[in-house]
């Protein structure tokens, strides 16, 4: 919310779901995670848009996780909505998000006006219109998971992109293996775009670990976030046909230059040694399973 008000992307629904932080953070932190999530919102973009085009949007999208996301309504906007959008989180974040959607028009109206057929169903814990559903779900039992996906019409048939962004770390390498071996069996044609942290095992990232701990947040997966090649091979592991990861620092220098020099304008940063190496501790994975050779 915070990077969209300083002008770092454009972003006009996050204020709906999320108000205004009171305080600034220390100005090395503040920039560099600003341009940390800048890349992440870019890079993520980029490839859920090429899929998009691939599929001519004829597609479906699944995003894990997904919070206070407002993708569904950006994508709306762009003319670039799937033919179903689906949304999973715990039922406790899913109340939360329904709650802002029910008694806010600028976020129910685009709802409506993408809905056709029969009434919209929607209850403390379920959204469910014809393009757009989200689901109170634990990603940790993939079976639940599918059932209920499958209640609001997911297609299993159409070519599925899952998104994840800081979810996978949360749980066990086993649970998230789960999750991803489900994903790349029940699609015949499915991509999945992962962002976490990646480089853990050296003393950057063993801070980082640590800095979360003092706030009981507890990675449980990050015995995989060691390198981009056990990034890489978890995918491939679980029965994905082809997976890459790059970091966030060859995401950043592979965004347009003329705007990533217009966003390194808003807020003066010295420290980018330390920019670099929070960036080079994030990652973005993408991986396929591809039966039409889209």
């Amino acid at each position: 919310r915070f990077a969209v008000s300083v002008g770092y992307w454009k972003d006009p629904y996050i204020q709906y779901f999320v108000r205004q932080a009171k305080e600034r953070k220390a100005p090395e932190i503040n920039r560099g995670k600003l341009a940390c999530y800048y890349a992440r919102v870019h890079g993520v973009s980029y490839l859920i848009k090429a899929f998009l085009k691939k599929t001519e949007c004829n597609c479906q999208i699944v995003n894990l996780g997904a919070g206070m996301d407002t993708l569904f309504w950006r994508l709306k906007d762009e003319n670039l909505l799937p033919k179903k959008y689906f949304e999973v989180d715990f039922p406790m974040i899913v109340a939360r998000k329904i709650h802002h959607i029910k008694s806010k028009p600028p976020l129910s109206k685009p709802i409506m006006e993408s809905h056709s057929g029969d009434s919209l169903l929607i209850d403390s814990h379920s959204l469910d219109s014809s393009r757009y559903s989200i689901v109170g779900a634990d990603l940790r039992f993939s079976s639940d998971l599918e059932d209920k996906l499958r209640k609001h019409n997911l297609d299993v048939h159409l070519p599925t992109l899952l998104v994840a962004e800081c979810v996978l770390v949360y749980m066990t390498p086993q649970q998230s293996a789960e999750l991803l071996k489900w994903a790349a069996s029940t699609f015949p044609v499915v991509m999945f775009i992962n962002y976490e942290q990646v480089n853990m095992m050296d003393r950057f990232g063993q801070i980082m670990i640590e800095n979360l701990q003092r706030r009981q947040c507890n990675l449980a997966g990050v015995e995989v976030c060691r390198s981009l090649d056990s990034q890489r091979e978890r995918l491939l592991r679980s029965g994905w046909e082809t997976a890459r990861a790059i970091d966030m620092m060859k995401v950043y220098s592979s965004l347009p230059q003329a705007d990533v020099k217009r966003i390194e304008g808003l807020e003066f940063l010295d420290e980018k040694e330390l920019f670099e190496q929070l960036m080079q501790h994030y990652c973005i994975c993408w991986a396929s399973k591809d039966s039409s050779n889209l």
